[in-house]
């Protein structure tokens, strides 16, 4: 309408100046505006066939003579009709828009509602919002499912992209144990016949004692007579008579090595036989007193060596896949902030605890300076040892509804698809896919979440579109 105006001024003009006609000038009506537009350019012989309304006419000859009514020459020739598309312009588009659509071969379709209504114009127009319809370029109308994204709009959202790759998975377990002992290192010193206690050392519970060291000195009967027969036995055999069983007597009733050696060496009975601890450890309980009587298999202590202790973790049951013998682990003490010990899963337990859905992992670990105790609390970390790679994705990257697990793909160009996937193991912020994407797809793993209502609003409001032609 612009350019209507601007031409039927200037029409007016040379009708006012010179009527029905007007010679302006030789090389035709000159317009100064970023460089000189002519009239007679603009309607040259080989412009195409015009279109819109009739404008005003001009001499057949394209003399600079003009009408604004049809009229004839002097020798009965009709002037030529001038539609709105050949008249001279004087609105000159800047260069950047006249390269912009040359480059640009894309054809628009038509406009859908910047809301995702099922609403189409094959014009611009607005919504009652006063927003702009949205153009639909040739070649873009049957991505199904796909959501686009302005720049800016990507930027403003915080949306991130990452590419799917093949890596291992470290998984770790986080579980509660407690501290106990090496059930292979506990003795418990007794005594094979009745006895009566002479003395007992200077041990008491929580003594930390050696092999060999004398816990209590004792008198047996029965030891007593074993002995005096094994001298008997041994002063027959230096007359040639063969030995009895008087030696293995002794060694049955438990009597230690170094008293039977000494009575083989004196030829003498000791009245009464120093009992002595058969390994390195901590006393856990004493039994025994001065003058008690012992019966035959009563305990007089117990011992325990803690160079080596147990860890036993709960682990439960939906975590007890990940766990496997070898597996390593590191053990964290509750009563001891900023102590770790690292060990190796050893056994697993064959039972489930009914009440707590957990099974008993154990973790054996070096006691270094003897800071684990028995009983301590404890905080385990199990990885899952050794794993093949396999494709993995960030933990934020997975959108799990409960009843779907998706993951949303960046096609590039501001355009983004959702994409169902089945889930395998995770660990460290990352979990695997088994199904559905491909190394090297970039997926958003930043304000997916986003994305994705956008596509649950843009299907839902298409389920309220009605089958019609497109514009």
């Amino acid at each position: 309408m612009k350019r209507l105006a601007l031409t039927g001024l200037a029409l007016a003009a040379v009708l006012a100046a010179g009527g029905a006609g007007y010679w302006v000038g030789q090389r035709g009506l000159a317009v100064g505006w970023r460089g000189w537009l002519s009239i007679e350019g603009s309607l040259a012989a080989n412009e195409p066939v015009g279109t819109g309304p009739v404008i005003y006419y001009q001499d057949p000859d394209r003399k600079p003579v003009y009408s604004a009514q049809p009229r004839r020459t002097e020798d009965g020739r009709l002037f030529t009709a001038v539609l709105a598309s050949q008249d001279v312009s004087f609105e000159v588009k800047p260069p950047s828009e006249e390269r912009t659509a040359q480059a640009d071969p894309k054809r628009v379709l038509y406009y859908r509602n910047p809301m995702g209504l099922p609403d189409t114009s094959p014009v611009p127009k607005k919504d009652s919002m006063g927003m702009d319809y949205l153009p639909v370029y040739q070649g873009e109308g049957n991505e199904d499912g796909v959501i686009k994204l302005s720049p800016g709009r990507i930027q403003r959202s915080g949306v991130r992209s990452e590419p799917v790759r093949r890596q291992s998975i470290a998984q770790t377990i986080h579980v509660p144990g407690v501290v106990q002992l090496d059930e292979r290192r506990i003795s418990v010193v007794t005594i094979r016949a009745d006895a009566f206690v002479q003395e007992v050392a200077a041990v008491t519970t929580g003594d930390h004692v050696t092999k060999g060291t004398r816990l209590a000195r004792i008198y047996s009967p029965e030891i007593s007579t074993a002995g005096a027969q094994f001298i008997t036995e041994l002063n027959a055999a230096a007359r040639g008579v063969p030995e009895g069983g008087a030696r293995q007597r002794l060694e049955n009733l438990g009597v230690p090595s170094e008293v039977i050696a000494e009575i083989e060496r004196s030829r003498k009975v000791p009245l009464t036989i120093n009992w002595s601890a058969p390994r390195d450890g901590i006393v856990l309980e004493r039994s025994v007193s001065d003058g008690m009587r012992m019966a035959a298999g009563g305990s007089l202590f117990r011992l325990a060596d803690i160079s080596t202790i147990w860890v036993l973790a709960d682990v439960p049951e939906r975590q007890l896949a990940a766990v496997s013998i070898g597996a390593p682990a590191t053990v964290r003490l509750r009563g001891r902030p900023g102590s770790s010990f690292e060990g190796r899963v050893s056994v697993i337990y064959p039972e489930i605890a009914e009440a707590t859905r957990t099974a008993k992992v154990r973790i054996e670990i070096g006691n270094r300076d003897g800071m684990l105790l028995p009983n301590m609390y404890a905080d385990v970390d199990i990885g899952s040892g050794d794993a093949a790679p396999e494709l993995a994705v960030p933990d934020s990257a997975v959108i799990d509804s409960g009843t779907r697990r998706i993951v949303i793909l960046d096609l590039g160009e501001g355009r983004f698809a959702p994409r169902e996937v089945k889930l395998g193991r995770r660990g460290d912020g990352m979990v695997a896919i088994t199904e559905g994407v491909s190394e090297g797809d970039r997926i958003v793993v930043s304000a997916n979440f986003l994305i994705d209502a956008e596509s649950n609003l843009k299907a839902a409001l298409s389920g309220f579109a009605q089958p019609e032609a497109k514009p």
